[in-house]
């Protein structure tokens, strides 16, 4: 559902431009709010969230799309845990659909879908590890990554049940907003990718804003 958010960009408490390929790491506390925006369009940010005070406990597809019942995010979702505890809730979206069954780009996978040479790549699973190598404080390992939302990315299902890695749906200044249910933290891959369509096989930066719970 789209929904124009409340928040005055103006009074974010910070504002950061995420490069393609590059990753984004911090802990937002219970109350505040973050935007994810697509500044040139179609562009996929994947996104891992975990409870900051104990990272095993994390965004869960499966939990979000049992309980919400339906396979994509928007206004009014509630993202899940593996503990089945609202993380956090999309409180305005004007691209209206996000993905979060298609997982990520990873050199294996690009190995399947596109070929051998494929391998070396850069992917979204590089991007998170490098951060949570670089970033020790958050306390996260490679046994955390887990399920992760698409932001901005059309994974439509098939009749047969299976998955399409179709054009995005998204535009340029398209954003989606959150606001945290606990204090978490936020783990984005603007993904890399040059092989698919879901970023016009041009990918492009994207910025992160973040209000304090109080700022509204």
């Amino acid at each position: 559902m789209i929904r124009e958010s409340i928040q005055d960009l103006t009074a974010a408490k910070t504002r950061d431009i995420i490069d393609a390929g590059n990753y984004f790491i911090r802990k937002i506390a219970a109350g505040e709010t973050i935007r994810i925006t697509d500044l040139e369009g179609n562009q996929a940010a994947d996104t891992l969230f975990f409870n900051a005070a104990d990272p095993s406990e994390r965004y869960s597809a499966s939990d979000t799309v049992r309980e919400q019942g339906s396979l994509y995010l928007t206004t009014g979702s509630k993202l899940k845990t593996n503990l089945n505890r609202d993380l956090l809730e999309i409180v305005a979206d004007t691209c209206g659909r996000h993905d979060t069954v298609g997982g990520a780009c990873s050199s294996e996978s690009n190995t399947v879908r596109y070929d051998l040479e494929k391998r070396f790549m850069h992917s979204c699973r590089d991007s998170w590890m490098l951060a949570i190598i670089e970033h020790e404080e958050f306390g996260l390992a490679k046994e955390d990554i887990g399920h992760n939302i698409n932001f901005f990315m059309n994974v439509p299902v098939t009749p047969s049940g299976g998955l399409e890695f179709a054009d995005g749906v998204s535009a340029p200044g398209k954003y989606v907003e959150l606001t945290a249910k606990m204090d978490a933290i936020v783990l984005i891959s603007n993904c890399p990718q040059l092989n698919n369509p879901c970023n016009a096989y041009n990918p492009t930066p994207i910025e992160v804003a973040i209000w304090s719970a109080a700022s509204v």
